[in-house]
């Protein structure tokens, strides 16, 4: 039977009142809800998101982000950028004044007649104006000396330093005439080999020598300037003209005295590929190849072979960092890609026949080389000759130190070996230690008087220093009192 009540009463009846009419039985279940009305249709949706106000979430190290917004240019760096060598050039400045510090009145200069006197041992004296030109010229100056420090460049007259000045005059006023010294310059680090080799530059300048100076071994086998074969050179030889060029121009500056040489006897047109003038003087011909790196080597050879004719002043060649030129490899490749050894490029292969008595100095002179315990690669073969050349010797401490010998299982450098044979004649190998307590006063009343000691030069003073700086050594000296403050 069909219910008296619609459906619309059922649905449109008010919660609180019961149905009337409909009995128990045919009564529905009621589901009410409330319905807000509402024009915005908004109030409908969730709401937005709040912004984080706490420290921005940064992606893990790996993962991919997609960053969708304005792109940030990054900030336009408007400083200079440094020319090309400009950094070197920095880096290789050398001071050599600075008005700041005190004047040493009492410094006397050094000269031809005081460098070997001995009652100047334990001295400090000054480098003449001209010849400090003449050592900047051939780069006898290094960075790390402490030029800078003092008033003007000057020099420790030490005991080593008054033997070699002796030996200079006496090849040069004719008590050993003709005779040619072969010395290695060996020692620890700091103990003023650089500083022996300039000292002998300086005084073989005074004397009106020939000085040929190679600075560094490392320029010339770092693989920093151009190379190329030497033609009809067997085993093929490189010449580096960029160096050679570089290096023309250090002797015409350095050795004044070659504007008065003249060329003995025009070269052929085979031996050099510009016309030369007969009555050229030495220092112009060497300007020349200065200016043509291209011709650098044949104005090399010629000028070589001016300086050693008969008649000629005797000739000084200096090296410094001896183990670069005796290392295996250098930074040049050969055609079969492997490295060049130093003895193949022309000009150390030129200086390393005269040091090792292949060639000889018709009118005399040094061959002086310094080895580096600073910046030197490790060379046993180098270490093993030096030590035999040398033998068994004592250091001031009393302690005898043998000489090194060969170990079997060990591969050594025999083109080394042979270079510091010595088949015609000896090398002499010299030991510098630490200085002598009276040196060492000396050295540090000069720099009290340079205003660099603010301490009274005492016996105490003195020997506390000496023994700071392990027995002397110059460049422990000059760290421990001069550059170190309290």
């Amino acid at each position: 039977m069909a219910s008296s009540a619609c459906w619309w009463c059922l649905s449109h009846t008010s919660p609180q009142h019961t149905l009337r009419g409909v009995t128990t039985r045919y009564r529905l279940p009621i589901h009410v809800s409330t319905v807000t009305f509402s024009t915005t249709s908004s109030a409908q949706l969730p709401l937005p998101p709040k912004k984080s106000t706490g420290p921005k979430v940064v992606p893990k190290k790996g993962t991919k982000t997609l960053i969708i917004g304005k792109s940030k240019r990054a900030p336009e760096n408007r400083s200079r950028r440094p020319a090309p060598g400009e950094r070197k050039a920095l880096r290789k400045r050398i001071v050599l004044s600075n008005v700041n510090a005190l004047e040493v009145p009492s410094m006397q200069d050094i000269n031809e007649e005081n460098m070997y006197d001995q009652g100047l041992e334990g001295q400090v004296l000054g480098l003449p104006g001209p010849i400090v030109d003449q050592l900047r010229a051939v780069e006898a100056f290094k960075p790390t000396q402490g030029w800078g420090m003092f008033r003007r460049p000057g020099t420790l007259m030490r005991r080593e330093t008054l033997g070699l000045g002796k030996l200079i005059a006496e090849m040069s006023s004719g008590g050993r005439p003709h005779k040619t010294v072969r010395r290695i310059l060996v020692g620890e680090r700091g103990s003023g080999k650089s500083m022996m080799l300039l000292q002998a530059l300086t005084m073989a300048m005074l004397r009106g020598w020939t000085v040929i100076n190679l600075p560094e071994a490392q320029d010339i086998t770092i693989g920093h300037t151009p190379y190329t074969p030497l033609p009809s050179s067997s085993p093929t030889q490189y010449i580096q003209p960029a160096y050679l060029s570089r290096l023309l121009r250090q002797i015409s500056t350095a050795n004044p005295h070659l504007s008065d040489l003249q060329l003995s006897q025009p070269p052929s047109q085979s031996t050099v590929p510009i016309p030369i003038p007969p009555n050229i003087s030495l220092a112009r011909l060497a300007s020349l190849g200065a200016s043509d790196p291209d011709i650098a080597y044949q104005i090399f050879d010629l000028l070589i072979k001016e300086i050693l004719a008969p008649g000629r002043p005797p000739v000084f060649l200096g090296l410094d960092g001896l183990a670069h030129a005796m290392q295996p490899g250098t930074g040049y490749t050969a055609p079969n890609m492997k490295p060049i050894h130093p003895h193949d490029l022309v000009i150390l292969n030129w200086y390393l026949s005269f040091l090792s008595w292949k060639a000889d100095l018709p009118n005399g002179g040094i061959i002086m080389a310094a080895t580096s315990q600073s910046n030197a690669p490790r060379v046993p073969a180098l270490d093993v000759a030096l030590s035999q050349l040398e033998g068994d010797y004592t250091t001031r401490a009393g302690q005898v130190v043998p000489k090194k010998e060969r170990i079997p299982l060990m591969r050594y450098d025999e083109r080394v070996l042979q270079v510091l044979k010595g088949n015609k004649g000896k090398i002499d190998v010299q030991r510098l230690e630490g200085l002598s307590k009276e040196e060492a006063r000396g050295l540090l009343e000069y720099w009290a008087k340079s205003g660099m000691v603010r301490e009274r030069v005492s016996e105490g003073f003195v020997g506390e220093k000496w023994a700071v700086s392990g027995g002397g050594v110059v460049g422990e000296l000059e760290r421990a009192v001069v550059r170190m403050r309290v």
